[in-house]
């Protein structure tokens, strides 16, 4: 296959090439990232040495986007190219509808006319708004979509638009709605790298409003591995959630990365809430485990130890396959107290 990789510079999508390298080696990728502030060429650098093709771009750019597609003909799009903050969106909404609606219609413009084996859709469980504190609801795929912030209501438009398009004009397309992921590689704006560096240097933690809202957490490898799962044994014209399992309150996701560090709970610091912040996600992944078989195989516990290493010890050695071995390594041990890793367990 021939394979377009949107944003494949970024967090999930650095972690999808690799990710995508080591099962599927039979496979030529080209990634298109525009190198934003949370797109890094150099996380890359191996992928490229691999035979990646790498191109500087703005998925917006329509002239770009149809000669990439003519020049390189290929099977697959995989896009994750997007706005992603809510914090930003809600400074600046323009940016997110441009990135996320009028980015992504272009793409499905090239799609439409190129051909396509499969266009996939990287959506949020955002798109579905909030369950609140009270609910026990999970977000399943035929929900009415109510999303909250202005990034949340992007992604919403962009996923009626790649369903709009195959019914319209036929472009298959499959779209999964994830859970927050968490994982290597991620910009420290969000909240897990956010806090491990700051607890690292004994900074204070800035915690929204009480710390109780909820979210389901998943491993960024997890989702890679749905989204392959997806795109090889899913069904064209489908949604599908991808959720790790984890429901869990952001106050105890701070709490656990300062008990792992060493560090006092005196360094959190209870901040205003965000605008319109969500009480509660909670995701139903059983129509993927269904038709593909999936689910999550890296327990919130094992996740963390594995990001909370990236982000301190391993911060001076950041390439794939050495944070790989490294994870083997440590994890094939009975014990992790001579490993240089922090211990979650």
């Amino acid at each position: 296959m021939k394979v377009l990789v949107t944003g494949g510079a970024g967090f999930i999508g650095t972690n999808y090439v690799y990710t995508h390298l080591e099962l599927r080696p039979q496979d030529d990728l080209v990634v298109l990232d525009a190198l934003t502030y949370a797109g890094n060429r150099s996380n890359l650098e191996e992928a490229e040495s691999k035979g990646v093709k790498f191109v500087h771009g703005n998925i917006e750019d329509s002239d770009l986007v149809d000669q990439l597609f003519s020049e390189e003909k290929f099977d697959w799009v995989v896009h994750f190219a997007a706005e992603t903050h809510v914090d930003r969106s809600i400074k600046d909404p323009g940016i997110f509808i441009r990135s996320n609606v009028t980015g992504t219609q272009v793409l499905l413009d090239a799609a439409r006319t190129h051909g396509l084996k499969r266009f996939h859709h990287i959506s949020t469980d955002e798109v579905y708004g909030d369950l609140g504190f009270d609910s026990s609801d999970q977000f399943v795929e035929d929900m009415i979509l109510d999303p909250s912030s202005p990034y949340s209501a992007s992604k919403a438009s962009s996923d009626l638009l790649c369903l709009a398009y195959r019914r319209t004009f036929g472009v298959p397309i499959t779209i999964s709605r994830c859970s927050n992921n968490y994982g290597p590689y991620q910009d420290l704006e969000k909240l897990i790298p956010l806090f491990i560096t700051k607890a690292n240097n004994d900074e204070s933690l800035p915690l929204y409003g009480t710390g109780k809202n909820v979210r389901d957490w998943l491993f960024v490898r997890d989702h890679c591995e749905a989204i392959l799962a997806i795109l090889e044994k899913g069904t064209e014209g489908e949604i599908y959630n991808i959720g790790g399992g984890n429901e869990l309150e952001n106050i105890h996701i701070t709490k656990t990365i300062l008990k792992a560090l060493g560090k006092p709970e005196t360094l959190i610091t209870y901040v205003q809430d965000r605008a319109g912040h969500d009480q509660r996600y909670a995701v139903n992944f059983d129509k993927l485990t269904k038709e593909t078989g999936w689910k999550p195989q890296v327990s919130f516990e094992e996740g963390m130890r594995q990001t909370i290493q990236w982000y301190t010890l391993n911060s001076y050695e950041r390439s794939y396959s050495s944070w790989r071995n490294r994870v083997t390594t440590l994890t094939s041990h009975k014990s992790h107290k001579q490993a240089p890793a922090a211990d979650l367990r």
